[in-house]
């Protein structure tokens, strides 16, 4: 049985309607079509999650990245994926409860799962090699927000400032700002209406006006400014007079009890809520980020799931429109997130998903054994049913609505459809495909991945791969430790003259300034363009230089550092020290020189290192990284790849449907011959038959009327023998069109390998690209005498 196709994902086998009788081919589902989204819809027991891994696992090994929302604890199963399919390896992973149920030991239930999930494969025509490749392709990750039984996933990034096409967005805008809002209110046990709720609008506003500054929120600070807002009106009305004082100082404690909490500490460690984060890992693979909310309490669970979404949202405006499959989001359990009454703040975002994510290739996969729960609005919206057994006729119903509202231009028998869900078995769904024409029944395959069911604590935190330590962002120091740091070696500050231009930096901490040291701090701009790459980037420089006690300047041991020019201060802080100045550094006219050999240090030293992938003529950008440019190519080649499918196929259907339609003639022919041969061997059997019971029974002599019969039976068995050897010539003639169909479809195969191989994305070749400026591009705004404050605890 050949199921591994490109871009297509083996499910399982369709079944006969009438007898529910697996056929011999497999079913095999076109990944482009999920990027209408689908839904998995099945009571308990009905096999819903084992539809889900394996679709999942289809994914991973066609290299497409995957977001796993976990409500129930089920779906880290798909890290307990065992190449070798041995005892040892399921060991870890078996229960004692049911071993002591069955009255074995551990080693012997490991043993019998071992072989009974090596025989389940092959049953599907699958093996432990599959399982090795889905393995190797997978990667899978686990995260577990608020907690270190895995990787925690940290929030902070979720009231960090959203990108300037969000902002931009003014909808968008509204219903991010909506569900920060929301979702920390639902946190601190608020049930807040956006248009009524005091609360609801004072953070709201806060957001809005820190996000369109470009400035983030963290918890301490959102304490400070509910207490003392950065705005003086909200709407029309005086803050004090729409929100008094004490109330918002009631506020700001239940914020700052949510800080205080034990524990909540975890929500602000780990991995950064950004999908690209979760989706790829740091050498830009794709992976299935499976992420376990069972631990949360249900205020959790919806405040995190809301942000999660936002950031779904946020990430697929950033990509590019394709048909392609990019990546899935998938969610096991969705009961609660999409009502079909109440508004809870994971609603409108999952809504937007699903109405806008089909444009940039990210597909949606809703699963739920509630469906009579789910907003049927958010039905219409997808492409793909697979409808499992259902518990009551109430969810029967609402399904068929739901169908009824994809199937809007008809095409759908409500009572043919009634009938077929009507007694399905455990892993038997009715898949409703809007891009087929018809249902069909399917059995779904066995799964690569052991589904040993929710897995305890200590079995997640044993499956945290090494890499799943906390994620730690490094701090860049304002202004770097300079390496030629003289002592202070006077107290007061040094008179200079007035044409020296001299700049004070803010020190790095709220501690006491001790004193200054001097140094060179220049600030230029490099412009770099390439019409050959695309590119043309501006790059700020911002260099702090040691000052000798001769005054000699190196620019080449300058430290690029982060500060901006409004951050410099005129005046230094009261009851500090100051190092000595070089006798250079006090001369207008060095300061000129120094401008030139900074000018000088620039045009040799800043430079645009890009990476070039010729096979597909793209140039990363400035600023990206190779990991986040492969994964771009990654999505390229993925486009690229589906097309070749698509034409190497469309090339191959006439030719094939051409030998089919030949072999079913020639078939035909062979079915005419054999009848016509046997009716002639019939004819002359008894013809010959005759003649010789005449001759010998008859105890006659030959006479010339038995010679001629006899002669007429044996012209009549050289025609019978000449109609067999027909039948020989017709069915050599079918066997010769079977074997071209078959050469015929190996092409094709071999053709849809090298297309695999030629658009790989661990494959594709990088060449390094450097882009000079001229001389002309560097432009040095100011060079100045800059003064670098040490605390105490420097």
């Amino acid at each position: 049985m050949d199921f591994e196709k490109l871009g297509l994902f083996y499910l399982g086998r369709p079944l006969e309607p009438e007898t529910l009788e697996r056929r011999a081919e497999p079913l095999l589902y076109d990944a482009r079509d999920l990027v209408t989204h689908a839904a998995i819809l099945g009571m308990t027991g009905s096999g819903k999650t084992g539809l889900g891994v394996a679709l999942l696992e289809e994914a991973a090994i066609d290299g497409v990245p995957a977001l796993v929302i976990d409500p129930k604890g089920d779906m880290a199963d798909l890290a307990l994926a065992f190449p070798g399919l041995s005892p040892e390896e399921f060991r870890p992973w078996v229960r004692p409860e049911d071993a002591e149920r069955k009255g074995l030991t551990l080693d012997a239930l490991a043993a019998a799962e071992a072989e009974k999930w090596r025989a389940g494969l092959a049953e599907w025509g699958q093996n432990a090699a599959r399982v090795g490749r889905f393995r190797e392709a997978a990667r899978v990750a686990l995260f577990t927000p608020g907690s270190e039984i895995a990787t925690p996933i940290s929030i902070l990034a979720s009231f960090a400032p959203p990108s300037a096409a969000v902002v931009a967005d003014g909808d968008l805008f509204r219903d991010r700002i909506e569900t920060a809002a929301t979702s920390l209110l639902g946190l601190l046990g608020i049930e807040a209406d956006p248009l009524q709720s005091r609360e609801h609008i004072l953070l709201a506003t806060l957001f809005a006006e820190a996000w369109r500054q470009g400035q983030g929120y963290d918890l301490p600070r959102l304490i400070a400014d509910v207490q003392k807002p950065p705005v003086g009106k909200i709407g029309i009305l005086e803050v004090e007079t729409f929100f008094p004082a004490r109330e918002r100082f009631a506020l700001a404690m239940r914020v700052n009890n949510l800080l205080a909490a034990p524990g909540f500490d975890v929500w602000t460690r780990g991995e950064t809520l950004a999908l690209d984060r979760l989706l790829y890992d740091d050498a830009g693979r794709p992976r299935l980020a499976v992420v376990s909310i069972a631990h949360l309490s249900d205020a959790e669970r919806m405040f995190f799931v809301s942000l999660l979404l936002n950031e779904a949202v946020a990430w697929m405006r950033g990509q590019s429109g394709t048909a392609s499959l990019r990546a899935l989001l998938y969610m096991d359990e969705v009961f609660g997130y999409l009502p079909p009454v109440a508004n809870p703040p994971s609603k409108k975002p999952m809504l937007t998903l699903l109405k806008q994510a089909r444009a940039y290739g990210f597909g949606l996969v809703l699963a739920t054994q509630n469906p009579v729960d789910l907003d049927y609005k958010a039905l219409g919206n997808i492409g793909t049913w697979f409808l499992g057994r259902l518990s009551t006729e109430r969810d029967k119903a609402r399904v068929l609505d739901g169908l009824e509202g994809v199937a809007a231009g008809g095409g759908l028998d409500r009572a043919a459809m009634d009938r077929r869900l009507a007694g399905l078995r455990s892993r038997v769904f009715l898949m409703r495909n809007v891009h087929d024409a018809q249902p069909e029944l399917l059995e779904t395959r066995w799964v690569l991945s052991y589904l040993a069911g929710p897995l305890e604590r200590e079995q997640l935190r044993a499956l945290a791969a090494p890499s799943a330590a906390v994620a730690a962002a490094a701090t860049k120091a304002s202004a770097p430790q300079m390496a030629a740091a003289a002592a202070p070696a006077g107290e007061a500050r040094p008179v200079l003259p007035p044409e020296v231009p001299q700049v004070f930096l803010p020190p790095r901490d709220a501690g006491p300034v001790l004193a200054y040291r001097a140094a060179l701090l220049g600030f230029g701009r490099v412009h770099l363009e390439s019409a050959r790459q695309g590119v043309a980037e501006t790059v700020d420089a911002r260099r702090l230089a040691p000052l000798g006690e001769t005054g000699l300047v190196d620019w080449l041991a300058a430290a690029e550092i982060e500060i901006e020019e409004t951050d410099l201060e005129a005046e230094p802080r009261a009851g500090a020290r100051f190092g000595a100045v070089p006798d250079r550094a006090q001369k207008k006219a060095t300061y000129t020189r120094w401008e030139k050999d900074f000018a000088d240090t620039l045009y040799r030293t800043v430079r645009l290192e890009l990476l070039a992938a010729p096979a597909f003529g793209e140039v990363s950008r400035p600023g990206e990284a190779e990991r986040d440019f492969r994964v771009r190519l990654g999505d390229l080649a993925r486009e690229a790849r589906d097309r070749a499918v698509e034409a190497a196929r469309r090339k191959a259907a006439p030719k094939l449907e051409a030998l089919d339609q030949r072999i079913a003639r020639a078939q035909a022919r062979v079915e005419a011959e054999k009848h016509q041969a046997s009716a002639r061997k019939l004819e002359t059997a008894i013809s010959v038959g005759s003649t010789l019971l005449g001759a010998l029974l008859g105890r006659k002599k030959l006479s010339t009327t038995t010679l001629g019969r006899a002669a007429t039976s044996a012209r009549s068995a050289s025609r019978s023998m000449k109609e067999s050897r027909d039948v020989g010539l017709a069915e050599e003639s079918v066997e010769a069109l079977l074997r071209r169909r078959e050469e015929l479809a190996a092409e094709v195969e071999r053709e849809l390998g090298e297309v695999a191989a030629r658009f790989d994305p661990a494959t594709i070749e990088l060449e390094p690209v450097t882009v000079k400026p001229r001389k002309t591009d560097v432009e040095v705004r100011r060079v100045v005498l800059a003064w670098v404050p040490e605390s105490a605890s420097a």
